[in-house]
């Protein structure tokens, strides 16, 4: 039997100073396509009262089937502070089956836990709009099933997944070491209190203090990032530790086998909050951090920054992000609200600063399937989806109160979204997380969702396809018996 959590203080992750006004947490939800502004709903500072849904919330899942071509929820026993998609694992005519990793973030009364879960991602124009629309907050998803736990020694705070290798994944807890996990090798564990932690298969040393969040993978090569509050950014490289045959498994060469660092990289004054590697290269990479800064490093020409960006933002720089498809593009979301985009090749000043949100930014990620796409989240609940070919353009009746670039504003969730991820194996298909505590007492929301077609198609293509549902569409009004 699952225990129940209890109340429960979770990490407080990438919060500004001072406490948020209820103002702050006021936004309106949107959802723009060829100017036009659907407002959907506003995240307030507690959307569940008495163990019912606002009203806000409820025109929100009115409007699901209007604005979402799939969607489901997930509801969470413990809140989780990380949300990644694994490898594809079948393919069928409906629906694809693939892996995501998640965490569970306790009270002690069991043991936190890394999660490997089955999702069922329904394809594209395959849901019927009256399926998604209908789900419970408080259960669970058909469509997400756990696979396999593992007992984590400490709170699982970021997880990333190797490229290069199906089955082997990497955390950050509450201490200097990154651990690597070999998800098939590992065995299933029963989460219960006094239960033994899993030993992780290796453990990647260096830090010199807790390293919480900064941490990123390689898309070219078995290397590892990190950064903590030792201020360092630290590079390993798994090359002689993995067996590439059947997907890559560790060598077991040693019982815990521990790696040492490749470079130690020096140049941030305040804790290292995020890292990203350079898509094309291993000894390129980026990290940002509470004192305010970019810094880009070329482990090739040493390990001091290759150029600094002393004032990225006004504040605490949470997370960063590089663009897979325009390797000159670069991301950064900080607790001052906003989003930054810069142009390596004049890192002066930022391209554009993206400004919606209305708390402190936690993640940002560009979209595989388009390089001009990216997402953000934040503390307020929402998770929007940006254009920045959009900016500049002109757009029919758009909204005064939609900045420019914003198409796109999820706020299925009712608490602050910590993480989410873009699904490359299934274009325009997203994985979110939000820690629920400070509404629900306990818990979190996992949701996988894809926004409708027509929202984001070049609109000729939109207009030339609903054109031919016109007829239709008169047909079935002429036939409504009139009131």
């Amino acid at each position: 039997m699952e225990s129940t959590p209890t109340q429960q203080h979770p990490k407080k992750r990438g919060r500004p100073k001072g406490s948020k006004t209820k103002e702050e947490r006021d936004t309106p939800l949107v959802a723009v396509k060829s100017g036009s502004v659907v407002k959907m709903r506003g995240t307030a500072e507690k959307n569940v009262v008495g163990g019912g849904v606002d009203e806000k919330y409820t025109q929100w899942k009115t409007l699901v089937p209007v604005l979402y071509d799939w969607f489901a929820n997930h509801n969470l026993l413990w809140p989780s502070l990380s949300c990644r998609w694994g490898p594809l694992l079948e393919e069928a005519n409906q629906k694809n089956r693939q892996r995501i990793y998640l965490s569970e973030q306790t009270d002690g009364s069991v043991p936190n836990t890394l999660v490997i879960a089955n999702c069922d991602v329904v394809k594209k124009r395959v849901a019927a709009g009256d399926h998604i629309a209908h789900f419970n907050e408080e259960s669970r998803s058909p469509f997400v099933k756990k696979y396999k736990t593992i007992i984590h020694p400490g709170e699982v705070n970021r997880i990333r997944e190797f490229p290069q290798y199906n089955s082997i994944v990497a955390t950050h807890t509450d201490c200097p070491e990154v651990l690597i996990w070999d998800i098939e090798a590992q065995p299933n564990r029963h989460a219960v209190f006094g239960a033994a932690e899993s030993r992780p298969d290796l453990v990647l040393t260096g830090h010199e203090d807790n390293a919480e969040y900064a941490l990123a993978m390689s898309p070219t090569e078995p290397y590892v990032l990190s950064g903590g509050k030792d201020k360092n950014v630290i590079l390993w490289s798994l090359q002689d530790h993995i067996a590439a045959a059947s997907g890559g498994s560790i060598i077991k060469t040693a019982e815990n086998p521990s790696i040492a660092p490749r470079g130690i990289f020096k140049g941030h004054e305040d804790t290292v909050e995020d890292v990203q590697f350079c898509p094309s290269s291993a000894q390129e990479f980026c990290s940002v951090g509470d004192d305010s800064c970019l810094i880009l490093w070329d482990a090739r020409t040493g390990s001091n920054p290759v150029i600094k960006v002393e004032k990225a933002h006004n504040a605490d720089v949470h997370c960063v992000d590089w663009n897979p498809l325009d390797i000159n593009l670069i991301l950064t979301g900080s607790a001052d609200h906003s989003v930054c985009m810069f142009d390596r090749r004049n890192l002066g000043s930022p391209v554009h600063k993206f400004e919606d949100h209305k708390a402190a930014v936690l993640c940002v990620q560009w979209c595989p399937d388009k390089s001009s796409v990216f997402g953000s989240s934040a503390e307020d609940g929402c998770l929007n989806i940006w254009d920045y070919e959009k900016i500049g353009k002109k757009e029919r009746a758009r909204s005064p109160n939609c900045p420019p670039g914003l198409f796109f504003k999820h706020s299925g969730h009712r608490d602050k979204v910590v993480d989410f991820h873009w699904n490359a194996s299934d274009p325009w298909t997203i994985v979110s997380v939000s820690d629920d505590v400070e509404t629900s007492n306990g818990g979190g929301t996992l949701q996988i969702w894809r926004m409708s077609d027509l929202i984001y198609r070049p609109e000729e293509e939109v207009l030339v396809e609903l054109e031919q549902y016109k007829a239709h569409v008169v047909e079935c009004t002429s036939k409504t018996p009139k009131t």
